[in-house]
């Protein structure tokens, strides 16, 4: 069968790959579109596999709303630069909406998850890591629940470069939420308030804080006194309920948010790349690296 112009104008525009891979495929199954499709797949497939063992550190987050539920996803890069490409952007709001649609009990399970357009996630990536040309993974995400007396405070910071979720119960004032998200967004709390934190990393800070004490040459006698005061100052710093509101110091967060007769139920900060061991390669051999086409 002759492959016409038009064949393979319809199928870069059903696949996203380029004219010449469209040509061929078509020309490999003798113009069967069905099969063109696949193909491209199958090659799109075999291009994110040699993409695997690259690091993608960049990226984006990504804040959903729908009615009472919202999600909050990281999906990662290679480069800055293609987080900011129309089809990565896209591919990140179709993941959002899918996760928010189906709720996948985690990140492995999501993968393995059949979407609308019949691809699993996973495949549903690799398609795009083709079109696109660098390794994207999905890296995390959580959904929040509320009711209709309660609000959710979504703030993404920096084009999305940090993204925060809270849930602020009684009351409907999104800005409150939105505040405390932005709140969290700049000083990273850990934990709500400081019942959260484990008997064990309040021994290990005890421990540490003794030990800097009596290095510093304080008395025994008043170092048991001085680390629970230095303790309570740990909490006040990695607590968001008492730390210093970014917007007014002179106010305790957890005072804003009961001010407005609300109560901070929970709250979720991304920052992208956080954690991952980035790799440093230096221009010279980046350089080399294109010349050899790796």
């Amino acid at each position: 069968m002759a492959v016409t112009a038009q064949m393979v104008k319809e199928l870069r525009e059903k696949t996203g790959a380029g004219m010449m891979d469209c040509k061929k495929a078509l020309v490999q199954v003798d113009g069967d579109m069905d099969a063109a499709i696949d193909f491209l797949r199958e090659k799109g497939l075999s291009s994110a596999a040699k993409k695997a063992d690259r690091i993608a550190a960049e990226g984006t987050t990504f804040i959903l709303e729908q009615g009472n539920e919202a999600v909050l996803v990281e999906v990662n890069a290679e480069t800055d630069f293609v987080a900011k490409n129309e089809g990565f952007q896209v591919l990140v709001k179709e993941l959002a909406a899918f996760l928010l649609a189906t709720k996948p009990a985690s990140v492995e399970v999501a993968l393995e998850s059949t979407m609308e357009n019949g691809l699993t996630v996973a495949d549903h990536i690799s398609n795009a890591i083709a079109k696109i040309g660098e390794k994207i993974t999905l890296r995390r995400f959580e959904i929040a629940t509320k009711t209709d007396a309660d609000s959710f405070g979504p703030y993404l910071h920096m084009g999305g470069r940090i993204g925060v979720l809270t849930v602020v119960e009684g009351t409907t004032d999104s800005t409150i939420a939105k505040d405390v998200a932005m709140h969290v967004a700049a000083l990273n709390p850990k934990y709500i308030t400081h019942d959260q934190i484990s008997q064990e990393e309040i021994d290990h800070e005890r421990k540490v804080l003794t030990e800097q004490a009596l290095n510093e040459g304080k008395p025994e006698n008043i170092v048991a006194k001085m680390v629970e005061g230095r303790l309570r100052k740990y909490f006040e710093e990695i607590c968001v309920l008492d730390q210093s509101f970014v917007k007014n110091p002179d106010q305790k967060v957890g005072d804003f948010v009961k001010a407005a007769g609300g109560t901070l139920k929970s709250f979720v900060r991304y920052e992208v790349g956080e954690g991952i061991e980035k790799r440093e390669d230096n221009f010279a051999e980046e350089v080399m690296n294109q010349v050899k086409g790796n």
